[in-house]
């Protein structure tokens, strides 16, 4: 099958990029034949006002990728359209924020009829959502042939957009993580606790980092700290000073910015676990990256988080936007000789058999 994915690839960063690399690569692996489109750039700066790029590729490019699509452009979408539909039997457009419906409604006024069409979508509606954002995504998905979303919650969301006129399936997200091009096989963790806890991902609200910090000040240990690494929406001046105020400013370091590949080794080294305090998830790639450097994982059960930790057995789970519940598991983590028994449970995910799974449900 002749394949069109539409959507970011490096040099841009984050989890889309590399997840569309990704299926590009394993649908290739598949035989088929694929080409990705991709961005100019892969926000508006309006929307996304940060560095967009990384310098060194994250994963294996995919050769077959063109960049020649541009927000401002809007002709430009509809010629994409033309060349896709002429050249491919399914477009796959990958649906991250509902800003993209505009564009890609170009894109598919310019495929027509002339291939099937699918939007692939992270979130069908985003976790902190704004005017307007329904009114994108329905007129967006019921443009379309089908579309895939990651999880049930997702689906049933987007079929209440679409109702009975366009199929809905999901499939969770499979393992796509990043990694220098240069790197050799992660380290295996070992020795004692290193009595750190570890944030790690965009800083928005929706991700809970202010219950994290009142759960860790009225449970965690005198000597533990407490890392937060990402890019901050918005600046860490309000999260600063709620540190300051629950009195454990000196036992949390904040490391503002992205986090390249080649130091995601190192940081993920100095922490005993990693903490997902989401007040909401649909998926996340931050399970299978703990694992892979051999970190348990202490997540709320939001969205796919309760499916990607085991209670008890490689990590602990606890209620969404819950301090006393979350504490809770913080106090258990460091009870004595839990830490290292939860620790050497963990495996990391194979990739293979959900690959398989996802492109299945994706091809239909």
């Amino acid at each position: 099958m002749r394949i069109c994915l539409v959507g970011p690839a490096h040099p841009y960063k984050g989890g889309g990029a590399l997840h569309t690399t990704e299926l590009a690569h394993r649908l290739a692996a598949r035989g088929h034949e694929v080409a990705v489109e991709s961005w100019r750039a892969q926000y508006p700066a309006l929307l996304y006002p940060g560095r967009q790029t990384v310098s060194a590729p994250e994963g294996e490019p995919f050769s077959a990728t063109r960049r020649e699509l541009s927000w401002n452009r809007p002709l430009g979408w509809w010629r994409a359209g033309r060349r896709m539909g002429a050249a491919a039997d399914l477009v796959v457009v990958t649906v991250l924020i509902p800003a993209q419906a505009v564009p890609y409604l170009g894109v598919l006024a310019g495929v027509g009829r002339r291939a099937r069409t699918l939007a692939l979508c992270h979130n069908v509606l985003p976790h902190e959502r704004r005017r307007g954002d329904a009114a994108l995504m329905r007129t967006l998905v019921r443009r379309v042939g089908a579309v895939l979303a990651h999880s049930p919650e997702q689906a049933r969301t987007a079929r209440g957009l679409v109702g009975e006129r366009v199929p809905v399936r999901w499939a969770p997200l499979p393992p796509h993580l990043p990694r220098a091009r240069d790197a050799g096989p992660v380290p295996a963790a070992g020795g004692g606790p290193r009595r750190r806890l570890l944030f790690f991902g965009i800083v928005r609200p929706y991700k809970g980092v202010d219950v994290l910090l009142r759960a860790f000040a009225r449970s965690a240990p005198a000597d533990v700290g407490l890392t937060v690494a990402g890019e901050f929406w918005g600046g860490s001046r309000e999260l600063r000073d709620l540190a300051a105020e629950l009195g454990v400013a000196d036992r949390v370091g904040f490391r503002e910015g992205y986090v390249p590949a080649d130091e995601l080794p190192g940081l993920f080294a100095e922490a005993d676990a990693l903490v997902l305090p989401y007040r909401s998830a649909t998926a996340s790639q931050n399970v299978h990256l703990a694992h892979e450097h051999g970190l348990p994982v202490i997540a709320t059960r939001a969205g796919a988080l309760a499916d990607q930790v085991a209670d008890g057995k490689d990590g602990l789970l606890c209620a969404p936007d819950d301090v006393d519940d979350l504490a809770d598991a913080l106090r258990r983590f460091y009870s004595p000789g839990e830490a290292e028994r939860l620790r050497a449970a963990v495996r990391p995910a194979d990739p293979g058999p959900p690959w398989e799974a996802y492109i299945d449900e994706l091809l239909g």
